[in-house]
Order: structure tokens, then C-alpha cells, then sequence
């Protein structure tokens, strides 16, 4: 009886079994809109963390935002050595 039940049911109502869960697409806007705000200074390292924690954000968005800030990380410590290199090189030459 439960079986005629499912036929009667529209493919939304129908349970699930163990598909995963579809993720909504982001549209061309959306990632226009986000890549225009990483342009902005200070902006973008905001809306990077929200975007990488936050838990209405799309997997597919926050794993992007999580790897944008992997790579400023890098740049960060990258630039941190390389300005005290030159620091140290500069100093040795009029020290």
C-alpha cells in the first residue's frame, strides 16, 4: 500500500535515498559582483572570511574563498621576507 502511495507522488515529494544534495549554481552576476568586490582594499578581506565561514554561503563560493585566502596568506609572508631582506641588504650597504 505504502508502495502505490510513492507512485502518486510528484519527483519533489519523493524521498531521497542518499542523493546528494544539489547546490545552487552561481550566475555570472553573482561571481562579477564578488570578484569586483576583492578589487576593493580592505573590503575584500572581509568579504573573503564571511564568505569562506559563513554557512549561507555556497560550497563552491567558500571553497573559492578559502583558497583566495590561502594565497594572500601567502603573499603576506612572502612580502613580510622580502622587505626584510631588502631591508637587511640596504642597511649593509650604508651601515
Amino acid at each position: 500500500m505504502d508502495d502505490m502511495n510513492n507512485l502518486n507522488q510528484t519527483p519533489q515529494q519523493m524521498p531521497t535515498y542518499g542523493q546528494p544534495e544539489v547546490e545552487p549554481v552561481i550566475t555570472i552576476g553573482d561571481w562579477a559582483l564578488t570578484i569586483l568586490l576583492t578589487c576593493i582594499p580592505c573590503v575584500n578581506i572581509i568579504m573573503l572570511c564571511i564568505w569562506a565561514f559563513g554557512s549561507s554561503t555556497p560550497k563552491t563560493k567558500s571553497n573559492w574563498a578559502k583558497a583566495q585566502l590561502i594565497f594572500v596568506a601567502i603573499g603576506v609572508v612572502l612580502s613580510i621576507i622580502l622587505s626584510s631582506v631588502m631591508s637587511a641588504t640596504i642597511a649593509s650597504l650604508y651601515g
